[in-house]
């Protein structure tokens, strides 16, 4: 297993509808991370940068989808994965932006 820089695991936060119900109802954010993570380099990578406690880690592989193009081509967008980061009772992260 090779050890990753925290800042190469972490590509962004991934804000959505879902995610944004996940921050209120069990206190958890969603990150995309880089293909090659795994769920204990997410962790040390969230708990070194925010300086929080994880008590776990779900990771789910998002397949890329197929658009047309003008011409009638098929493309394929890039798959990608997100992590969903379950934060212990009384931890927080800030994800606004100032």
């Amino acid at each position: 297993m090779s050890q990753l820089h925290p800042l190469k695991v972490l590509n962004s936060s991934h804000l959505s509808e879902k995610a944004s119900l996940a921050i209120q109802n069990a206190n958890s954010y969603v990150f995309k991370v880089s293909s090659s993570a795994n769920k204990l380099q997410v962790k040390k990578a969230i708990e070194s940068l925010y300086k929080v406690e994880v008590e776990k880690v779900n990771i789910v592989n998002v397949k890329g989808k197929t658009k047309r193009t003008l011409k009638n081509k098929i493309r394929k967008k890039s798959d990608w994965k997100k992590a969903y980061v379950f934060l212990k009772e009384g931890n927080q992260i800030d994800l606004s932006i100032e």
